[in-house]
């Protein structure tokens, strides 16, 4: 293991953690701790495990860790959509059981989330408003036919939405035709996130600020993780770290740090919202899948995501200059599709970081005795997160199920990479590649 690790490092300008009230002061690892259970990671992953472990174990002491501010992180940042669909590249596999599996996995992360959300009063713009896959040209268009033939395999209801009826909806006349899916939900992700982390079984301590450092067996077959002003003592620790999963020592090269960006609007004032002309609360992922992504949320903002940059030292590899060259591309793909609204400007430019593997694969399991994870979500991260670490406590405690076995079934050992520096080459030659291919749909 290495002796020091890359910690996160994000921006300061997530516009979704900007809208949040003001935290209340958290509590930081100090001291020398016990712990039956410790979850690294207060992401989607980790607060779904730490919450599994609590219901299966409410007299055990459960400390759930996080480097940063629960919503501050990849969480935190992501465009809001809970998608129950598979990815696009799971949903070309050949065998069906296995994109069934996938989406009755995500369905039930929605379920759950919902059930929190109704339980605990959550206020996160949660929404059943279905997604759009939107084409500009004939290239969007052409994905859109794949996608089309992919649904009808699956056995799923969808909607095709030409250019006039679409333009009601989204208040712009840039797209061609979209399909509609009604099974997505929409959210506001640092609001959900830091509303799950409030509403935690009383067993569950959420230590925040409270990086972890370094890992070592104490030689009684349990684990020391290390912070600077303490450490934690336990038999058994649960990752929800994703990419930073590697910088443990595990999956080590098989793991791509990716970072997209997005930008977003002030609230549309009444003038402006007359102006634009359409609907609040949807969301529109782009057919060809290196386009963009825009939202407008039930708060009037319009939110615009595209770019996307290898980022091998995460947080640290963006920077101010990065994000102004990227704002500035966002700037064109709003008045693209928003002329009207010339005289909105952006509020919040921020980056967020995630993992993907060269095969697309997720890991799901035990990676030596005591210690589980799951990481690599290939860019879904809410539901997967969220039924991952679900069904990771299950695995930790023993507790079998059916869904257990089903995500058993469908993940595994994300490729290797190639070394350096022609993983660097090779990854920034692919994301300059599908930014050219894909210039008429951004």
């Amino acid at each position: 293991m290495k002796s020091s690790i890359n910690l996160p490092h994000d921006d300061a300008s997530c516009g979704w953690y900007s809208a949040l009230p003001e935290p209340q002061a958290c509590t930081r690892l100090q001291g020398e701790q016990r712990a039956d259970y410790a979850v690294i990671g207060a992401g989607f992953a980790g607060l779904a495990a730490a919450r599994r472990l609590a219901e299966h174990h409410p007299q055990a002491r459960i400390l759930l860790v996080d480097a940063q501010r629960v919503g501050y992180g990849a969480s935190g940042r992501n465009s809001g959509f809970v998608i129950d669909l598979p990815h696009k590249f799971a949903l070309e596999h050949p065998e069906p059981a296995h994109k069934q599996r996938l989406l009755g996995l995500n369905r039930a992360a929605i379920a759950q989330l919902q059930g929190l959300i109704q339980r605990h009063g959550i206020e996160c713009q949660w929404s059943h408003a279905g997604k759009y896959q939107g084409a500009v040209g004939p290239r969007g268009l052409a994905y859109l036919k794949h996608f089309e033939h992919l649904l009808k395999g699956l056995g799923e209801s969808f909607e095709w939405v030409e250019r006039s009826e679409l333009a009601r909806v989204l208040g712009t006349q840039h797209y061609s035709g979209a399909i509609y899916t009604p099974g997505c939900y929409l959210m506001q992700p640092a609001a959900l996130v830091t509303g799950l982390a409030r509403s935690l079984p009383g067993n569950v301590e959420l230590l925040e600020e409270s990086p972890i450092q370094r890992l070592e067996r104490d030689g009684q077959g349990g684990w020391l993780l290390h912070g600077s002003n303490g450490r934690i003592r336990t038999p058994q620790l649960l990752l929800g770290t994703s990419i930073f999963t590697q910088e443990f020592g595990y999956l080590r090269n098989r793991l791509l740090p990716v970072m997209t960006f997005a930008s977003w609007t002030r609230p549309l004032s009444d003038a402006e919202l007359a102006a634009y002309g359409g609907q609040l609360d949807w969301g529109l992922t782009p057919a060809d899948h290196a386009g963009t992504t825009v939202r407008m949320t039930q708060d009037r903002r319009i939110i615009i995501r595209n770019t996307y940059k290898h980022v091998p030292k995460y947080g640290r590899s963006s920077s101010e200059a990065m994000r102004t060259s990227i704002r500035e591309d966002h700037r064109k793909a709003f008045l693209a599709r928003f002329p009207q609204l010339a005289e909105v400007p952006f509020s919040h430019t921020w980056g967020g970081v995630y993992a993907i593997s060269r095969n697309f694969t997720n890991f799901f399991g035990e990676l030596e005795q005591g210690v589980y994870a799951s990481a690599c979500d290939n860019g879904v991260g809410a539901a997967w997160g969220t039924i991952s670490g679900t069904l990771l406590a299950d695995l930790a405690v023993q507790a079998d199920s059916a869904q257990l076995r089903d995500i058993q079934a469908v993940t595994g050992m994300p490729s290797l990479n190639p070394p350096e520096p022609f993983l660097g080459l090779g990854v920034r030659s692919r994301i300059r590649l599908a930014a050219w291919n894909s210039r008429s749909e951004l």
